[in-house]
């Protein structure tokens, strides 16, 4: 069964390509010209997948993926104009997986999909687990629990603790997460992507009340550590 599609963006043409490329790689695409009419129709029938424009009329990009991970985890990619680390970062902030830079590549675009797509097959249950501290990850149910009680991870998040998990009590440089992760070329990607998806996994750690935290290693990478304090 094909992987369906939604993607808005304001721009008719960007959406023809976009739909065009996402197609003929073996996807079914559904376009909107907003994001308000993409999450509307998301709520009928939820997609696979997100494709999201930033600047668009009525609610933005931001908002919209803000609103859809209210709701769901589905993989988000943001599409952005503006080449300021500050779209970037409040996009992964508001759950996005990943974005790419206008104008862009549509063979990219595709590429990055189909990594985010394969991380969400590849924790499909496995029934394994792993436990460290009072964090238990377990693919059996997609998700990472605090003393038996959900995080709330997105699916990026997942696969980042994931992770430092299966290294856990050892240093995981952001080049390797960067590779197991988002599954791409490292350059294609800023470390401060990984920096940014941590400090959200952190957040959420803290307000589970989990004694594991997340250690930065300076100039190289992190690993996760038990606080007994």
């Amino acid at each position: 069964m094909k992987k369906l599609i939604y993607a808005a963006d304001d721009e008719k043409d960007i959406l023809e390509v976009i739909k065009g490329f996402l197609e003929n790689a073996g996807f079914e695409v559904r376009t909107f010209d907003t994001g308000d009419a993409l999450y509307k129709a998301f709520l009928e029938a939820p997609s696979d997948l997100i494709v999201l424009d930033i600047m668009m009329p009525g609610s933005d990009g931001l908002t919209i993926c803000k609103e859809l991970r209210r709701i769901s985890n589905v993989p988000i990619v943001i599409l952005t104009a503006k080449e300021s680390e500050t779209d970037h970062m409040r996009g992964f902030m508001l759950g996005g997986d990943d974005y790419v830079i206008k104008p862009f590549s549509p063979s990219l675009l595709v590429v990055r999909i189909q990594a985010l797509l394969r991380r969400v097959e590849m924790s499909n249950p496995s029934n394994s687990s792993l436990t460290f501290g009072d964090i238990t990850y377990s693919e059996d149910v997609h998700d990472a629990l605090c003393n038996g009680k959900s995080i709330g991870l997105t699916m990026t998040e997942f696969s980042l603790l994931g992770c430092l998990m299966k290294n856990a009590g050892t240093a995981v440089s952001r080049n390797e997460l960067l590779d197991n992760v988002w599954g791409i070329d490292n350059n294609d990607i800023e470390t401060r992507v990984t920096d940014e998806t941590v400090r959200r996994i952190r957040r959420k750690m803290r307000n589970a009340e989990s004694h594991v935290k997340i250690t930065a290693i300076w100039g190289y990478g992190y690993k996760l550590e038990v606080d007994n304090e």
